[in-house]
């Protein structure tokens, strides 16, 4: 350890002190040299001069880190006025002074009182003054000094980093730099080389080196290959004292990633593929995949499919799916295998970004070799054409042949065709088609005026396979010929004035005819041949497909003829030629001096005044909502019901009672004598009808007994035929139920009513053996005790 003793300071009051500074060697006290100041003594009778210098201390160092078992000795204060006696008191003020730093105040030694770190502060400066114990008087003024603390290899070099992330392309050449990493020393750089670091690598060798005083990592190995190995991890040290022994260090990882080039092209796995498809596949329909293999990544493993070259480049496309780098064979065009059978393809893989780089490795493409055979399927029935336009005259007869559809079975087999036509393009059944051949004839007439064009289709199946079937639409276009005559465009309104002058034009006509023949319409207009030289009136032809209708006399009279009627001959030129008749209704009309219209009945000239045309729709409507008013009363006044005859529910017709409750059981006969119905035997007696008001006494009519030798099919027709002729029923249906058994049974009746008609009593003991659900009935008629009460 090497320290520096302070200076002893001689303080001077009037005489000449001497201050020694002795550095210390060892912790002695022992004065190596001597400063020597002068000064004027007070007692000498003159005025005192002090010499002005400079105090110039030494540094004191001091060794941080002490971990000695006693305090570190710093150093000595000292003055020539201290004799030992122990008068003087040496104090010490600044930085860590009590804390830090201690100095013993009878002899002026500075100790260090704990371990001080030069990386927290590295000097000290303090104060020292020495002061007379008995005055209080300072005898020594108060000089600084300073402690410098001297600096040990106590910090390890530390990186920036803990990790670092690193990457370089693939393939790069040697020395290429691929990060610089730093480490920092605490200590001090400018004492010793505890500050000095120096790199080396420990993990990482042969592919990579670091530069030992810059800490950059380079690559060590020529075209390290990504696909090889695309990680690793490098440890680098960092070590202090200039990279000798016993310095200390630290250490990084660095993680490097080797990043993708294009350096590799596409490959495929297999020189040849085989795909199968049916001749029916719509175009875009997919037909297999394959993938050529680069082991780049990203952009640099996009491939882009082709075909070459092969018999099949026109019927099969190839397309790239980006997600999955696969080429997708599609097909393009319809295939026939009546036409082909196989088709052969050379598709081609291709990067589309190659790196320039690297393009003598070789051509960044591959090919292989890809067959499609095509399968056989049972096809329907395919037309000669995509449709039909077949035109007929509409004057055509029924039965007659208008065109031909034809159809074949593509397939090998070329099975038989039907065809028909379908009934809901054609639901009136106009054309029908001969199955065996497609030919297609009239089963109706056609006319074009009414319908010129019908859209039917027409349907191919195949004889032995009907769900193989096609369709085809027909136009059927209906020529026009010349079938119907010109007539007049409008209804003319013609009028001609009583003061109308000869040679005047009242009226110009045309005409409109349905056929629409080729040259277009051109039509003639004359008088006929009976009023070819009409007294009134005559018709100019304008050669414009119009006519004019001029006066031949001046003046008429609508009081002796207030009507004309001109017949008027229309002619087209079409063959063949039609014409009609137009019958132009002429009136005459009072007019004023300029010729317009007045007045032109002859009614007009009595009347003058009459009613309006909406005056007679209003009288109509009120006699239209009469008539339907009185039709309404009627049919309300007939819809009322009628009232019954019988309202109450108590009253009886014939043998029809309504019970509401359950009775007295088989004894209960006061609503009717029952015994009558079941034994015809029993006298009839008189009995008026409930049903009826006895206003009128009928005269009782007595009827043969019926029991003698009779059978009850004649029984109840003859009691049917009483009362449909009985003058006493009622004016509405009745019912009259008859119970007969008929007569002469060896049982006799099996009916308990006739107990009625006897006197005896029956025993109904038994009912109570029955159980508990006839016991209502036991009571009821089960002792005599409940037939007396």
């Amino acid at each position: 350890m090497r320290t520096h003793s302070f200076l002893t300071v001689l303080l001077w009051s009037s005489v000449f002190y001497v201050i020694h500074m002795t550095p210390s060697q060892k912790r002695t006290n022992k004065h190596s040299h001597s400063e020597r100041i002068t000064g004027l003594s007070e007692n000498d009778g003159k005025t005192l001069h002090r010499t002005k210098r400079g105090w110039m201390w030494n540094q004191f160092f001091l060794l941080e880190e002490y971990t000695g078992p006693d305090t570190q000795y710093v150093g000595k204060l000292h003055t020539d006025q201290d004799k030992g006696d122990g008068n003087l008191k040496y104090i010490l003020t600044g930085d860590g002074a009590g804390s830090l730093f201690i100095i013993d105040e009878n002899t002026g030694d500075i100790h260090a009182a704990k371990k001080l770190d030069r990386e927290e502060k590295s000097l000290y400066v303090l104060r020292a003054k020495a002061i007379d114990r008995k005055t209080g008087r300072q005898v020594e003024p108060e000089s600084e000094f300073i402690i410098k603390i001297h600096d040990i290899n106590d910090n390890e070099p530390k990186f920036t980093k803990d990790m670092y992330t690193a990457s370089i392309p693939e393939m790069s050449g040697v020395g290429t730099s691929v990060i610089q990493v730093t480490a920092t020393d605490a200590d001090d750089a400018n004492y010793g080389n505890s500050a000095k670091v120096v790199y080396s690598i420990l993990q990482g060798q042969p592919y990579f080196s670091v530069d030992p005083e810059t800490g950059i990592i380079k690559t060590a190995l020529p075209d390290m290959s990504r696909e090889n190995r695309e990680q690793y991890q490098v440890v680098i040290q960092a070590k202090d004292m200039g990279g000798q022994m016993g310095g200390l260090s630290g250490t990084t990882t660095v993680n490097i990633t080797l990043t993708d080039v294009n350096d590799n092209p596409p490959r495929f796995p297999q020189s040849s593929y085989q795909f199968s498809s049916p001749e029916s596949a719509p175009p875009g329909t997919p037909l297999g995949r394959i993938k050529a293999n680069d082991p780049d990544v990203g952009e640099n493993a996009e491939i882009e499919y082709s075909i070459s070259n092969g018999d099949g480049s026109d019927m099969f496309d190839i397309i790239t799916d980006k997600d999955t780098q696969e080429g997708i064979i599609t097909v393009k065009k319809h295939l026939d295998f009546e036409n082909k059978v196989l088709y052969t393809l050379r598709v081609e893989a291709t990067n589309t970004h190659p790196d320039p780089r690297f393009l003598q490795l070789g051509p960044f493409k591959d090919t292989a070799l890809v067959k499609i055979s095509v399968e056989d399927i049972d096809e329907p029935p395919v037309f000669s054409r995509p449709w039909y336009l077949i035109e007929v005259d509409e004057d055509a007869k029924e039965g007659s042949i208008i065109g031909q559809v034809v159809a074949q079975d593509p397939d090998v087999a070329k099975n038989a065709i039907k065809y028909s036509v379908d009934r809901h393009t054609d639901l009136d059944r106009i054309f029908n088609i001969y199955s065996g051949n497609g030919s297609l004839f009239l089963s109706k007439p056609l006319d074009r005026e009414e319908i010129p064009w019908h859209n039917i289709t027409v349907i191919a199946t195949e004889i032995n396979n009907p769900k193989q079937s096609s369709q085809i639409p027909v136009f059927i276009r209906i020529l026009d010929i010349n079938d119907h005559a010109p007539e007049f465009a409008n209804y003319y309104e013609t009028f001609v004035c009583e003061n109308a002058k000869a040679g005047q034009l009242i009226q110009t006509v045309s005409a409109i005819d349905k056929d629409q023949p080729p040259r277009g319409h051109k039509f003639f207009f004359e008088l006929v041949p009976e009023f070819a030289v009409h007294p009134n009136f005559s018709v100019v032809d304008n050669k414009d497909n119009t006519a004019g209708i001029m006066t031949r006399r001046n003046g008429y009279s609508r009081s002796k003829t207030s009507t004309y009627l001109l017949p008027i001959i229309i002619f087209d030129n079409d063959y063949p030629i039609q014409s009609s008749t137009g019958t132009l209704t002429i009136r005459v009309c009072a007019c004023d001096s300029r010729g317009n219209m007045q007045s032109c009945s002859a009614e007009a000239l009595l009347l003058p005044a009459g009613l309006s045309t909406g005056a007679l729709v209003a009288i109509l409507l009120c006699i239209i909502i009469l008539l339907v008013l009185v039709v309404l009363f009627t049919a309300l006044k007939r819809q009322r019901k009628k009232e019954p005859l019988i309202i109450s529910k108590d009253d009886v017709r014939d043998n029809i009672v309504t019970y509401n409750d359950e009775g007295g059981g088989e004894e209960d006969t006061q609503a009717f004598d029952i015994g009558t119905l079941r034994n015809p035997e029993a006298r009839e007696e008189s009995k008026m009808r409930r049903d009826v008001i006895p206003e009128t006494i009928f005269q009782i009519r007595r009827t043969a007994p019926l029991w003698e030798n009779i059978d009850v099919q004649d029984f109840i027709h003859r009691r049917l035929k009483e009362n449909d002729l009985d003058p006493a029923a009622p004016p509405y249906d009745s019912l009259a139920t008859y119970a007969y058994e008929g007569n002469d049974s060896i049982a006799n009746s099996l009916s308990s009513l006739e107990s009625l008609t006897t006197e005896g009593n029956q025993d109904y003991d038994y009912l109570s053996d029955w159980g508990p659900r006839f016991k209502k009935l036991a009571d009821m008629y089960g002792g005599e005790d409940s037939d007396r009460d």
